[in-house]
């Protein structure tokens, strides 16, 4: 069985870019609420439709991320099942004859 380390996806500049983005995006929408001629209601259902959106984008980015890594789980086990059995197999070994055995 080999021993392959799991290698990070990203790179720390990369994380940071994605929290700056998230962090901008979120400011300019909160602003845009804020500012918009609307009375508060209006603004209240608009930041909770927005916070509604993205607590369901995180859930669905856990979602599919928890999927893949389970795909990888199994497809390992299978690998090293299999890894095992090759190791285990000797095609240079004599197989008994099953005619002898049944005499």
């Amino acid at each position: 069985m080999s021993d392959t380390p799991v290698k990070q996806q990203s790179t720390a500049a990369f994380y940071g870019q994605a929290v700056a983005s998230f962090a901008v995006a979120m400011t300019a929408t909160a602003i845009g609420i804020y500012r918009l001629d609307a009375n508060a209601w209006v603004r209240g259902f608009l930041a909770i439709a927005v916070l509604y959106l993205v607590t369901s984008a995180f859930t669905l980015a856990k979602v599919i991320r928890d999927r893949q890594e389970a795909g990888e789980i199994v497809s390992r086990v299978d690998q090293a099942r299999m890894e095992e059995l090759l190791t285990a197999h000797d095609p240079y070994r004599k197989t008994p004859d099953p005619r002898q055995q049944s005499r």
